[in-house]
């Protein structure tokens, strides 16, 4: 006889959640970054110093750099780090 193959959904253990609270508070200045970056590209006429020099390096300064370090930052646990020096 065949068997019977059960259709259930396995449990995962429970895991913690990827983002920490260091993470979304990089992420919220990223963001505020942002903001800040188009609001001066908004301001004053097309050649002043708000418009050509701050925004776009605010925008790629958010963009590049502090975005990206709000998905990636990891903080490492001391019980971990203390293991793998142990070993």
């Amino acid at each position: 006889m065949a068997r019977q193959i059960k259709k259930g959904r396995k449990s995962r253990p429970s895991q913690a959640l990827p983002f920490t609270k260091t993470n979304y508070i990089i992420f919220l200045v990223g963001l505020i970054l942002l903001v800040l970056g188009n609001i001066c590209l908004s301001k004053g006429p097309w050649n002043s110093f708000w418009s050509l020099d701050l925004a776009p390096v605010l925008l790629v300064f958010a963009y590049v750099v502090v975005i990206p370090v709000a998905i990636l930052y990891h903080k490492k646990d001391r019980n971990s780090s203390a293991e793998e020096t142990n070993t």
